[in-house]
């Protein structure tokens, strides 16, 4: 092996090795009361079962409109928002979700719908669009049950992924994300995912990661027993899908970061929340790419990131979690951005450098991507669950907002689980 090839082989294992420090990051000042987002759910009704989800399949449970109004009184007494993610279940088989949307949209909130897409249809995709709707949230990934796609690898998926892009960007106007479970036998498959994204960079606006946890799963019994208002409880039985090295329960965040950097080593997240116990958790990431559908020039700083959630909050009253659509084009700010955030001028200059090779490159624009990923709940070796630290994903219960990962132990117990460390037998 030649001297340049043992170099670059160090140079790529040291890009995606390299660690993820918090104090290179923008802690969002988000807080419980304070939020860019909400999480609204009119249905407990879902069309598709997915590993990992706490939600029944095909209840037919759905929630009124005065119920859906009580919640939204709730979310609008305790939390100051910017957009209600209007989720369930899925939100598409509430035979009133455009009457839902209405309601969000009249209470000044931007309302996303998070669905798998399996029931829509572009009539109802105008309708929804009418009643004032700004975006889709698509989640799709190859542990769901979805008719004529079970069984494919995510990487064949990004190409139902391109028709519900195709489908949003028609009427235009609206957001398009995409919500992906990793597992253990998908993590490899993150960066495929970000390389199909990246081609459509311009009318796919957030992708998101999320580690697989699930409420039996991520709560090991053999370690913990487990109390419900001081009560002691047995769990339901695990899923029979899950189990095994394929459903770990122990992905972090920094893995997805590293397996992505084996496509992108340059990839950097620019904002974060921690978790609420384990401190060293970086429970949300978020990143911002610049480039175009032929590649990605880098990744936005922190100090744009904490410009931008200031000034919004200064000028709105309220933080924002996505970039608004009038500045996804970065072409006419990007020179500015360069002149106080250091990685932005690290990917002006790449564009200057690709104008140059390509004069070309100057008649299309350049566009801004997210890439979220989450850590959800972790249990500690002494029982204490790390949840994250101001969840945007908070949810109404019986008139409070609780977290929405962990509705499955009010729903079933009444209460959030105590887990306490079984005794060492002598």
């Amino acid at each position: 092996m030649s001297y340049n090839t043992t170099m670059a082989a160090a140079q790529t294992k040291s890009a995606h090795d390299r660690p993820l420090d918090h104090k290179n990051y923008y802690r969002l000042p988000w807080s419980a009361n304070d939020n860019a987002c909400a999480w609204l759910e009119p249905t407990k009704n879902c069309n598709m079962a997915c590993e990992g989800c706490y939600s029944a399949n095909d209840t037919g449970v759905h929630k009124t409109l005065h119920q859906v109004r009580q919640d939204l009184d709730v979310i609008g007494r305790y939390r100051n928002t910017h957009t209600v993610m209007i989720s369930g279940g899925d939100p598409l088989t509430h035979p009133q979700v455009e009457d839902v949307v209405r309601l969000v949209s009249a209470r000044g909130y931007v309302p996303v719908l998070l669905t798998n897409g399996l029931a829509l249809t572009p009539r109802l995709l105008d309708g929804l669009k009418r009643a004032g709707l700004k975006g889709f949230n698509f989640h799709v990934d190859s542990r769901q049950k979805r008719p004529g796609w079970t069984g494919r690898n995510e990487i064949e998926l990004n190409e139902l992924r391109r028709t519900y892009a195709e489908m949003v960007a028609r009427p235009g106007g609206l957001t398009c994300s995409f919500h992906t479970t990793v597992y253990g036998d998908t993590l490899k498959h993150v960066p495929g995912i970000l390389k199909w994204a990246q081609r459509h960079i311009e009318s796919v606006h957030l992708m998101t990661f999320i580690a697989f946890r699930t409420f039996r799963e991520y709560m090991p019994e053999g370690r913990f027993e487990y109390f419900a208002n001081g009560k002691k409880v047995a769990l339901p039985a695990a899923s029979d899908d899950a189990g095994g090295a394929a459903s770990r329960t122990d992905i972090t965040s920094r893995e997805i970061v590293r397996e992505i950097r084996r496509e992108y080593p340059d990839f950097e997240p620019c904002g974060y929340l921690g978790g609420t116990e384990d401190h060293d958790a970086l429970k949300w990431l978020f990143t911002i790419r610049i480039g175009k559908n032929d590649g990605i020039y880098g990744c936005l700083g922190p100090k744009l990131m904490e410009i931008f959630q200031i000034f919004h909050h200064m000028f709105t009253g309220k933080y924002r979690a996505n970039i608004p659509p009038g500045i996804r084009a970065a072409s006419k700010w990007l020179f500015p951005a360069a002149l106080i955030d250091k990685p932005a001028a690290m990917a002006f200059r790449r564009y200057l450098s690709a104008c140059l090779k390509d004069p070309s490159k100057l008649l299309s624009p350049v566009h801004t991507q997210e890439v979220v990923i989450l850590q959800p709940p972790d249990i500690l070796a002494d029982g204490r669950q790390s949840m994250c630290d101001a969840c945007p994903d908070m949810t109404v219960w019986n008139g409070r907002l609780v977290w929405s990962c962990r509705l499955e132990e009010l729903t079933r117990f009444g209460c959030f689980l105590t887990p306490v460390p079984k005794p060492e037998q002598p």
